[in-house]
């Protein structure tokens, strides 16, 4: 089921929050970079995948992850991870 244009861009508008308050300033670096390439243009699924990896992923473990120092578990490795790895260089 979809949901409309401005449930998704109040996400965003959450997720842009979040995003750059994660208690690392690393992780607020790197998650700026991603949110300013690729937020406005992700799909709900992304934005769900992504809403996960904010919420549910300790900051150290996201760091690892995104850098490339340690593999995600398989439920976070999704495409949105891809893309955060791209922008830190890790792929």
């Amino acid at each position: 089921m979809s949901i409309d244009s401005k449930e998704l861009e109040v996400r965003r508008k959450k997720l842009l929050f979040r995003g750059g308050h994660r208690g690392t300033k690393e992780n607020d670096i790197l998650i700026g970079r991603f949110m300013d390439a690729h937020l406005a243009s992700m799909s709900e699924e992304q934005l769900e995948r992504f809403e996960i990896l904010m919420n549910d992923v300790p900051d150290a473990d996201f760091f690892k992850w995104a850098t490339g120092k340690e593999s995600a578990p398989d439920e976070y490795d999704t495409d949105v991870l891809h893309m955060i790895q791209e922008l830190s260089n890790a792929r």
